[in-house]
């Protein structure tokens, strides 16, 4: 276990997003999930999926990881830690929790 997953808040992010330099977003839910809701500009990258897809998460940026409720992606901050990823955070929350405070035009499930 490496401890603490690194965390950043919805309205962290939504400033961050809004700076000079915005954080790469990479999206672990699955497709389906996607049509619920989603945030346009992430790479989408399915949990299973990420072992074989690390040459589209960049290394020189930083990243945050995001699921439905945080779950998959705190995995995902985990895994990407151990391969070296030291900027990778996790959405706190996840998409729901951005849903419920920063953009209610998208649909929590």
């Amino acid at each position: 276990m490496l401890g603490r997953i690194p965390e950043i808040t919805v309205e962290e992010l939504k400033e961050k997003r809004a700076g000079e330099d915005p954080p790469v977003l990479v999206d672990v839910r699955e497709p389906l999930e996607y049509a619920i809701s989603d945030l346009s500009d992430s790479i989408k990258i399915p949990l299973a999926t990420l072992p074989q897809s690390l040459d589209r998460v960049p290394r020189d940026r930083d990243v945050v990881v995001y699921c439905r409720t945080g779950g998959r992606s705190g995995n995902a901050v985990q895994f990407l830690q151990q391969k070296g990823y030291g900027r990778a955070k996790n959405l706190a929350g996840g998409i729901n929790a951005w849903a419920e405070r920063i953009d209610r035009t998208l649909r929590t499930y």
